[in-house]
């Protein structure tokens, strides 16, 4: 009996390199990722928050929103008074612990990815043009950056939220639209680095449209500096999403978030401390599960690292 081709076996056709070369790139990042620790924690804790996330209305035991004021303060199961209907207890106004933390999830994985998905485009898109054409481009788009480094992004965010109001869809921009510089910054020095090299050169002299130039020879190459910094600012997206709902000022009731379960139990922390504990457990738990996924990523992606292997 004829042995199988292994990469049969994976399902890919041999007679197409580009599809070989593909398994092969994901099964080195595979193996880079098993052999650190760090990488593998991160990568589990974020799979498992998104997990919880995805299949939210499985996991809940309860509606996030049922209030019951005749099971109000329960404290969890393990504990004297804790009953098996609630096992992670329930908040002061009867709620379910557990199935607002799995409802939670779901905000806090979207406003970070969305609000980091709005500034990405937002500092990419001005990075490649500032960093491109420079002269006056340049000039305008930096000092535009600057004056967005000038004022408090936190102030800004406050003040937007005030007079537009909460929401998520607010939320998701507002952070986004605040965000932007650390891109602009980083994807400018890439591309006044890049432009200078042999190859750009040598699309300009065939006479290759900026587009083209910016879109297939440049972006590719900031790409490694872009994942990495959107990786990190996840984590720092979900903080201040957690810091604006415990103001009151984020996500709005009856949407469930971490932060604003923190606000609701603050209050109770001296005798119910479930109630803001568990919640904020939740956020360090996937902070540090991006900021370990990101640790990793950018010691894959940095060529230095890569030099040395």
């Amino acid at each position: 009996m004829a042995g199988i081709n292994p990469i049969q076996a994976l399902g890919s056709d041999p007679d197409n390199p580009k599809q070989t070369l593909r398994l092969s790139a994901i099964g080195r990042v595979w193996k880079q990722l098993l052999r650190s620790k760090t990488g593998t924690v991160g990568a589990v804790l974020i799979l498992l928050v998104s997990l919880t996330a995805l299949f939210a209305p499985l996991l809940a035991t309860h509606n996030p929103a049922d209030i019951d004021p005749l099971n109000r303060l329960k404290p969890p199961i393990w504990l004297a008074g804790g009953v098996s209907e609630h096992w992670l207890g329930t908040d002061n106004l009867g709620r379910d612990m557990w199935s607002r933390i799995v409802y939670g999830a779901r905000v806090s994985l979207i406003v970070g990815i969305g609000a980091v998905l709005v500034s990405g485009t937002i500092g990419a898109i001005l990075g490649l043009l500032a960093g491109f054409y420079g002269k006056w481009v340049d000039a305008v788009i930096m000092r535009v950056a600057d004056a967005f480094l000038a004022i408090p992004a936190i102030l800004l965010m406050l003040v937007v939220l005030a007079v537009v109001g909460p929401g998520m869809t607010t939320l998701i921009f507002v952070i986004g639209v605040t965000n932007w510089v650390a891109y602009t910054r980083v994807v400018r020095g890439e591309v006044l680095s890049i432009k200078e090299r042999d190859f750009v050169k040598a699309a300009k002299a065939i006479g290759s449209k900026n587009s083209r130039i910016l879109l297939k020879h440049i972006l590719p190459n900031v790409l490694s500096s872009f994942i990495v910094i959107s990786g990190m600012n996840v984590a720092t997206t979900i903080i201040m999403e957690a810091s604006l709902s415990f103001l009151g000022l984020g996500i709005t009731p009856p949407a469930v978030s971490w932060g604003g379960m923190l606000s609701d139990g603050r209050q109770y922390v001296a005798t119910s401390w479930w109630v803001a504990t568990f919640p904020g457990l939740a956020i360090t738990i996937t902070v540090l599960g991006v900021i370990f996924l990101g640790d990793w990523l950018r010691d894959v992606l940095d060529p230095h690292m890569k030099a040395k292997e």
